[in-house]
């Protein structure tokens, strides 16, 4: 497992884990972006914020459609402005496998579940491996990055957040992983995977609220346009379930936003302020 350090436009550290070694599931490069208090403040520990497609984070040359989400302005910006605190962000890069790895998996078990499955595998080029991608992120890089990096380790302090696919598996983390995350940003939440069995899933599935925050949001236009009506249903689910909307979790439509990356970046810092702010780390 290599490690390299890069300076990226805004302040900040990036480092490289190349290759980063699973017993789970196949390597992948896993970046470490240490916001400027890491180096200004000897001694400090920060919150951390784990991101799924962790190639489209920071840098447009590797980003899929050479637009990133610009994670390190996006923190610096609302940490010097007193609206978040710092935060380290690591970015876990996709693999050809994308799919079935961010596809949760449970809900597709149990006979409910059977002819989903298989559509899923045929659709996919195999069965859903989601359970095995949290156990590499809750059971190899968050250990390596707690040991390696002054972080702020509690579930208090730990967040997940990704989009379309991503935001699909950074809830499934949340609701398999409560002890562990503290909230979810879920952006252009792909919920027709699998005829959007992930919603019934959330009904048994849910953290109990009042200890965990959960961000959603769609776009109106190409693919997030298959979103609301899913989305309605989840908040529905959300109220049902005791969640309070605006304290445990809130649902942002964006009238007009595709679903890109430039979407994402252009409003990546609500759900930053939603989940990070000093109030919910002390919670």
């Amino acid at each position: 497992m290599g490690e390299s350090s890069r300076f990226i436009d805004a302040p900040g550290t990036l480092n490289r884990h190349a290759d980063f070694a699973s017993r789970f599931v196949e390597p992948r490069h896993v970046d470490v972006w240490l916001p400027p208090g890491c180096a200004a403040e000897e001694g400090r520990r920060f919150p951390v914020i784990y991101m799924h497609d962790g190639q489209n984070l920071f840098d447009p040359r590797e980003a899929y459609t050479g637009v990133d989400w610009g994670m390190d302005e996006a923190i610096v910006h609302l940490a010097g402005g007193g609206k978040i605190a710092e935060v380290i962000v690591v970015g876990i890069w996709n693999t050809p496998r994308r799919k079935q790895e961010y596809m949760p998996q449970k809900p597709t078990e149990g006979p409910e579940g059977h002819r989903v499955r298989a559509q899923l595998a045929e659709e996919y080029g195999g069965e859903p491996l989601s359970d095995r991608y949290l156990r590499f992120l809750v059971e190899e890089v968050k250990p390596f990055v707690d040991a390696t990096y002054r972080t702020l380790p509690e579930r208090e302090s730990t967040f997940i957040m990704g989009s379309s696919m991503g935001g699909l598996i950074s809830l499934y983390a949340l609701c398999e992983y409560p002890e562990v995350f503290a909230g979810a940003g879920c952006l252009s939440t792909h919920w027709p995977a699998g005829e959007g069995i992930m919603v019934e899933y959330l009904r048994r599935a849910l953290p109990r609220p009042g200890k965990h925050h959960i961000y959603f949001d769609h776009g109106t236009e190409t693919l997030d346009a298959t979103y609301e009506a899913y989305q309605r249903w989840v908040d529905k689910l959300m109220r049902a379930a005791g969640y309070r909307e605006g304290v445990d979790w809130i649902t942002r439509k964006f009238p007009g936003a595709e679903h890109t990356e430039r979407a994402w970046q252009e409003r990546v810092h609500i759900p930053l302020q939603f989940l990070l702010t000093q109030q919910r780390i002390r919670e």
